[in-house]
């Protein structure tokens, strides 16, 4: 028998690219998804590339009701805008079921720190301490034991892919990391915003979230310093490509001494990720269109020297930000935690 999955909020764009995925995996089948809106929803109409693969009482997205959903699924994952999914987290965890939240809500382990950087209050300090991040390389050992796993953002996805193995290896120092990072369109969600209309979009190209600080910041710092055992400091500016999918980062760093060489570089990726089905590390730069659709994240990295100037570390980093970055990681933790291949679905 399949496992039983529901998808809480299937109507925004990371909601039907778990959809879509998951109808083309062989272990899952989706039974109940559960919409916020007041009108009845049919997906195969909210989404017509949906039309005749799933089974059209399941089409129909019903209420968000816990004890339902709980009845219903082995799985739920939680599609839900930050704020939103710790309405109902709590509920489906203490009524058995597996949840993977793709909002932001348990991804900083510090409530406090939670509250300072979305300006709402953390209602669910119960339960925050048993979500475990989900990134697969760098958490899988805790992964498979979890019932509750917070899938992390995209760009702190790509980051953390390019970045922890030179501060594993002792090959970069922790302070004044700087991530320049562009994402697609479909990463600032399926809402109307008047920045966001193809007029607006086409042929542009801009920074944004710099005032204060980007919500990501602190959540890719938390990783890093997780993996180095110590603070990480990091600036990080996103910027927005006209693109549907795909981020690329381009992150310079300073070589913890002057020995440091192109091939320490390469040989770090290729220790941390040889037995990484989704790392791909690479000769050539990244490019978004390498990895567009695909649970993929390509990563390499070059040394920098001038004459006259210290030497520089330049990782570069792409993932497509729907797939690896948002809905095709959280179906490589779903398989970790039902004790499925981890590719089953993605490949």
């Amino acid at each position: 028998m399949p496992y039983q999955i529901a998808i809480v909020g299937p109507t925004g764009y990371t909601g039907y690219f778990l959809l879509d995925w998951l109808l083309r995996h062989p272990d899952v089948e989706p039974v109940y998804l559960a919409s916020h809106r007041e009108e009845e929803t049919d997906i195969t109409i909210e989404f017509p590339r949906l039309l005749g693969r799933i089974d059209p009482e399941v089409a129909m997205c019903q209420p968000i009701d816990a004890d339902a959903i709980a009845d219903a699924a082995d799985v739920a994952f939680l599609a839900l805008p930050h704020r939103a999914a710790m309405d109902y987290a709590p509920m489906l965890l203490d009524a058995g079921v597996k949840v993977i939240d793709l909002s932001a809500d348990y991804r900083l382990a510090d409530p406090d720190l939670y509250e300072r950087v979305y300006e709402h209050e953390h209602t669910d300090r119960e339960h925050l301490p048993d979500a475990v991040y989900g990134l697969p390389e760098l958490m899988r050992n805790k992964i498979v034991d979890s019932t509750f796993i917070a899938n992390p953002g995209c760009y702190p996805t790509a980051a953390a892919l390019a970045i922890a193995p030179l501060l594993n290896h002792s090959l970069a120092n922790t302070s004044n990391i700087i991530i320049n990072a562009a994402s697609g369109v479909t990463g600032a969600g399926r809402g109307a915003k008047p920045a966001l209309h193809f007029p607006e979009e086409n042929e542009s190209y801009y920074a944004y979230g710099t005032i204060g600080g980007h919500r990501h910041q602190p959540e890719i710092e938390q990783t890093l310093s997780r993996v180095a055992g110590k603070s990480v400091d990091t600036t990080f500016v996103p910027h927005l490509l006209p693109i549907d999918q795909g981020i690329l980062e381009t992150i310079y760093l300073e070589p913890a001494d002057d020995d440091v060489t192109d091939e320490d570089l390469l040989e770090a990726y290729q220790d941390a990720y040889a037995a990484e089905p989704f790392v791909r590390v690479v000769a050539h730069l990244p490019n978004v269109k390498h990895v567009r659709n695909t649970n993929f994240c390509d990563v390499t990295a070059r040394l920098i020297r001038h004459p006259d100037r210290p030497a520089k570390i330049v990782a570069f980093s792409a993932i497509d930000n729907m797939v690896k970055g948002a809905a095709g990681q959280a179906i490589q933790n779903m398989n970790l935690m039902l004790g499925l291949n981890e590719t089953t679905g993605l490949l």
